[in-house]
C-alpha cells in the first residue's frame, strides 16, 4: 500500500475516533436538527402570512416551549400530591400487609414463610446507607442536573439557529462532499426530511390515540387522576416499546391505593391496549409514514441505548430512518446497483 493509502486510512481512523468522543455532543446536534424539521414547517406558514423569517422562528420555539410547559403543568403537580399521600400510605399499608400474613399463616399450618415482615421503621434503617450515599454524592447530582439543563439549552439555542437561517447550515454540510455528489447530498437529506416529518406526524397520531384511550379506560374504573396518567402514557408513546411499560407505573401505583382490584384491572387494562398498539395501530400508522421493521426498530433501541444512553434510546427511530435512508440511497443505489 502506497503512502497516500496509508496516510488517507490514518486520518478516516483519526477522523472516526474523534467523531466517537463527541458523540454526545453530536446527538445533541442531531436533537436540535429533529425538533427544528417540524418547527421550521411552522415558520413557513407564518412567513407566507407576511411575517419576518426570525420573528416566525422565534415565535414558534415560543409556541413550543409554551405548549411543553402546559403539558408539564398538567403531569407533575398531581403526581407530587400522590407521592406525598403514597408516602403517608406505605405505613398503613404495611400493617396490613401484616395482617394478611398472619391470617394466612394461621389457616395454613406449618408455613413458616411469612414469618417475617419487615416494619416500616426497619425498612427505614435499611434506606439509610441509600439516604447517605445521596448525601455524600449531592456535589455530583447536582452536577449532573446542572449538565442536563444545559444541553436542554444548547438544543433550545441550537434549534433557533437552525430555524432562523437554515440555508447555511445546510450548504455547509453538503460543502463536505465532492462537487460531482453535492446535488444527490442534497436530494438524499430532502427525503430525510420527509422521512422524519412522516415518522413526527405518525408518533403524534399515536400520541393522541393512546391518550384518548387510557383517558376513557381510567375514566370507567374510576381511577384518579385520568388527565395526569393519560398525558403521560401519550408522551411515553414516543418511546416504543419501553415508555409504554413505563406509562403503567403510576396509574398502578394510584389504582393500589385506592382499591386493589383496579390495579389488577389497571394491568389488565393496560396489556390489552400494548397488544392493539403493537398489532393494530402501529403498523397501520407507522408503515403509512414510515416504512420500519419491527425488529430493527427493537434492536436498534437496544443498541442506541448501550451505547449513548438515554438520549441514544430516545433517538433510536430517528436514527435509524436516517441511517436506513443514507444505506440505501448512498450506498445500495449510487454504490452497490452501479456494480
Amino acid at each position: 500500500m502506497k503512502f497516500g493509502k496509508w496516510f488517507g486510512l490514518i486520518l478516516l481512523l483519526i477522523a472516526l475516533y474523534v467523531l466517537w468522543r463527541i458523540r454526545q455532543v453530536l446527538l445533541l446536534v442531531f436533537t436540535a436538527v429533529v425538533l427544528a424539521i417540524p418547527l421550521n414547517r411552522l415558520v413557513r406558514r407564518l412567513q407566507r402570512s407576511g411575517m419576518q423569517r426570525g420573528v416566525a422562528a422565534l415565535l414558534s420555539v415560543t409556541m413550543f416551549l409554551t405548549a411543553l410547559l402546559l403539558f408539564v403543568g398538567v403531569i407533575v403537580p398531581p403526581f407530587v400530591d400522590q407521592f406525598q399521600q403514597l408516602v403517608e400510605l406505605v405505613p398503613r399499608g404495611l400493617q396490613r400487609l401484616q395482617g394478611w400474613f398472619f391470617v394466612l399463616q394461621t389457616r395454613l399450618p406449618g408455613v413458616d414463610s411469612f414469618d417475617y415482615v419487615p416494619s416500616f421503621e426497619e425498612l427505614t434503617q435499611q434506606a439509610r446507607p441509600f439516604v447517605s450515599w445521596v448525601v455524600n454524592n449531592f456535589f455530583a447530582l447536582f452536577s449532573n442536573f446542572l449538565l442536563i439543563l444545559l444541553n436542554l439549552l444548547l438544543i433550545l439555542v441550537l434549534t433557533t439557529m437552525l430555524l432562523v437561517n437554515p440555508t447555511p447550515y445546510r450548504q455547509g454540510f453538503i460543502a463536505f462532499f465532492p462537487a460531482f455528489y453535492r446535488p444527490r447530498v442534497d436530494s438524499i437529506l430532502t427525503d430525510c426530511e420527509a422521512a422524519l416529518i412522516g415518522w413526527i406526524r405518525g408518533v403524534l397520531i399515536d400520541m393522541a390515540v393512546i391518550g384518548t384511550v387510557v383517558a376513557l379506560g381510567l375514566w370507567i374504573l374510576r381511577v384518579p387522576l385520568v388527565l395526569a396518567n393519560a398525558a403521560l402514557a401519550g408522551l411515553l408513546e414516543a418511546i416504543p416499546n419501553i415508555g409504554p411499560t413505563l406509562s403503567l407505573v403510576p396509574p398502578l401505583a394510584i389504582a393500589l391505593l385506592d382499591a386493589p382490584w383496579k390495579a389488577v384491572a389497571v394491568v389488565v387494562f393496560y396489556i390489552v391496549i400494548q397488544q392493539l398498539e403493537q398489532y393494530l395501530l402501529v403498523p397501520v400508522v407507522m408503515q403509512k409514514q414510515v416504512s420500519l421493521l419491527p425488529a430493527v426498530t427493537l434492536l436498534a433501541q437496544v443498541v442506541f441505548a448501550a451505547f449513548f444512553g438515554f438520549l441514544g434510546l430516545l433517538l433510536a427511530i430517528p436514527l435509524v430512518i436516517v441511517g436506513q435512508i443514507v444505506i440505501r440511497e448512498a450506498l445500495i443505489h449510487d454504490v452497490l446497483d452501479r456494480w
